[in-house]
């Protein structure tokens, strides 16, 4: 064990505890060259095996049709393309960190040091203990003696970002190719004039006796479980989800448009315009809203302005009405793309 205690200091003289003198014991690959050999070999497969994972990343992104699905019992049809990246991926990551793990365990020294507690500043040659130190750990990790580790494990790092740029692809559809841009997409709902608002999970369709002031409902268009059922996805559920709140409508300060309430009850999307979290957390007496992700908070009395935090714009806000059954509905839809900005965005 190796005391690396500044100016000399004696533990006791501290009031430390000396640490219990237990003997080394030496590993196999200490003693043994043909076990530090064959630990290097299977570190340097650990590396190489990323590396093959990350070309089988691209060549599946590349060839397999995304709309190819697998039945997987509990979990139902699944896209066979998400399961050999998510596979092939998350392999990789985990090949390099156990291989860096393996060599830090097998060849790696595993002498004990201890280094007492002292002055935040150190003197001089203090720093120059610590930086021969460095110099010697860095020798002694054998990143320069086991070239098949260092050359395998820089292949290995140099290809696991690969797969994030072929990612980036699917951030872009080209108008071209007859589908809509990411701004067309995210610049629109399902919601439409006359589309009758209803509680979320249980559907049930809402009146505005049913919301008391200072209450707040999580609700979504009438016509979303359709839509779900007939694209297979949660993308209409993540753009059209709102909340209404009730308040005096004396306290509304200001609206995205005119009469864009009914009798106090207002509209706003459900999804923060800072990075997309979900947001539902009401302040009745100012008419706040808080994002739980970042703290963002907007004005709803005041067209959900932006009060607090990272956000930049406000919270869109959905114009509603009543139907000729008393029953509130959407007037039209959003007049803004709701979460984020993008940098598509007109």
């Amino acid at each position: 064990m190796t005391d690396l205690t500044p100016h000399g200091t004696e533990p006791a003289k501290l009031g430390y505890s000396p640490v219990a003198d237990i003997p080394h014991a030496l590993r196999v690959s200490d003693t043994d060259p043909a076990a530090a050999k064959r630990a290097e070999r299977q570190i340097a497969s650990m590396f190489l095996l990323s590396m093959i994972l990350v070309v089988v990343f691209i060549v599946a992104f590349c060839t397999i049709d995304k709309d190819t699905n697998v039945y997987i019992p509990v979990f139902g049809e699944v896209g066979f393309l998400t399961i050999v990246l998510g596979l092939t991926s998350g392999l990789s990551i985990l090949l390099i960190g156990t291989g860096a793990i393996q060599w830090a365990k097998k060849l790696m020294p595993d002498v004990e040091v201890v280094q007492m507690r002292h002055e935040m500043t150190s003197p001089q040659d203090a720093t120059d203990e610590a930086a021969a130190n460095y110099e010697r750990g860095k020798d002694e990790s054998g990143f320069a003696r086991y070239t098949i580790i260092r050359r395998t494990l820089i292949g290995a790092m140099a290809l696991f970002p690969i797969p994030v740029i072929f990612l980036l692809r699917d951030l872009w559809s080209s108008p071209e190719s007859g589908t809509l841009t990411p701004d067309e997409i995210l610049s629109h709902t399902i919601w439409k004039k006359g589309e009758r608002i209803v509680v979320d999970a249980t559907y049930l369709p809402v009146r505005p006796q049913d919301l008391p002031i200072g209450g707040l409902v999580s609700a979504v268009p009438a016509s979303l479980k359709e839509v779900q059922e007939a694209e297979g996805n949660l993308n209409a559920r993540g753009k059209s989800a709102i909340i209404l709140v009730r308040m005096d409508p004396k306290d509304i300060v200001a609206q995205q448009g005119d009469g864009w309430d009914y009798q106090g009850i207002v509209a706003y999307s459900k999804i923060c315009t800072h990075v997309g979290c979900p947001i539902a957390l009401y302040e009745q007496r100012t008419h706040h809203l808080l994002c739980p992700c970042h703290q963002s908070t907007f004005d709803l009395a005041n067209a959900g302005a932006v009060v607090f935090g990272p956000a930049a714009r406000n919270m869109p806000q959905l114009p509603i009405g009543v139907d000729s059954e008393g029953y509130l509905i959407a007037m039209d839809d959003f007049n803004q793309p709701i979460g984020p900005s993008f940098w598509e965005r007109g």
